[in-house]
């Protein structure tokens, strides 16, 4: 039997729940945004999974530094000042405007400059929960999201360390709050200016959604760019399939992988597979170029 526990997942109850976590994940990522100096392919605005949720990680702004957390498990939003004051709040209650505001306040209070204050009007998702968290909002599914999260990380983590080439940090986007890790073969594209690595790199992208527009229920994607001419004829590995609506790339039904006696084996088969046929289609060194 797995020591892996994804848990149980209803596509059909989770919305309202989702979509609350996801515009509190995007005032969080207003913060790592206003505060963090650029990184390539933008790591520097996501967020990153925890034992409890996801957090900032460390913010430094201007000698003031702190964290920002949604502790789903426990139904939390937690900050920390270093050296200063602390403050949580029971989530589900609030739009994202007002948990924007509460966090604002706290942070300007402890020390943080002004100018480190994000743009609230720009910020993804605030509107999208005014008025429709109060009534669907449930701690238990969003527990579940940070369950979900740890098993994802720790599958990553097993992925990352037999890995050779870069990969990125396991990034949560606000934007999107998809959970995703990027691999980074080492070469670029042709034609492209090498400077601009978001579309010179060659890179894989393996991720996790709760859900969207385009697929309305919880699923593991991953995409190539590059996409090479062989992919969408490769036979892909257990209920794996190919998507061309909105997206070109792998996809995989959460539902379908819990189904197997050892989804996290399951999982790593699959983005194992993956990432050698994009070793083999992608780069030039694989083919002795």
């Amino acid at each position: 039997m797995s020591n892996h526990n994804f848990p149980a997942l209803d596509a059909s109850a989770l919305v309202d729940t989702r979509d609350a976590c996801h515009a509190y994940a995007s005032v969080l990522g207003g913060w790592t945004t206003s505060c963090r100096q650029r990184r390539k392919h933008w790591w520097q605005l996501s967020l990153r999974p925890s034992l409890q949720g996801v957090t900032t990680g460390m913010i430094h702004a201007n000698g003031v530094h702190f964290e920002l957390g949604l502790e789903l498990a426990t139904n939390q939003v937690r900050g920390d000042i270093a050296g200063g004051g602390q403050f949580s709040e029971t989530l589900g209650g609030q739009t994202a405007e007002e948990l924007g505001d509460t966090i604002r306040e706290f942070l300007t209070s402890g020390g943080v400059d002004q100018r480190f204050v994000p743009d609230t009007d720009s910020a993804d998702g605030h509107e999208a929960l005014d008025g429709s968290v109060r009534a669907g909002y449930s701690a238990e599914i969003a527990a579940s999201f940070a369950q979900t999260w740890r098993e994802l990380a720790a599958a990553f983590t097993d992925f990352q360390a037999g890995t050779p080439e870069e990969t990125s940090p396991i990034n949560l986007w606000p934007g999107h709050f998809d959970m995703a890790m990027m691999w980074l073969g080492g070469e670029k594209i042709p034609g492209q200016d090498p400077a601009d690595e978001e579309y010179s790199d060659k890179q894989m992208n393996f991720g996790f959604s709760f859900g969207d527009g385009g697929i309305p229920e919880p699923y593991f994607y991953n995409t190539a760019y590059p996409l090479p001419d062989a992919f969408p004829g490769l036979v892909l590995p257990g209920d794996a399939y190919w998507h061309s609506e909105g997206f070109n790339g792998a996809v995989l039904r959460y539902r379908d992988l819990i189904n197997q006696q050892d989804p996290h084996a399951a999982l790593l088969e699959l983005w194992h597979f993956l990432l050698a046929a994009g070793r083999e289609h992608m780069l030039e060194n694989a083919k002795g170029g």
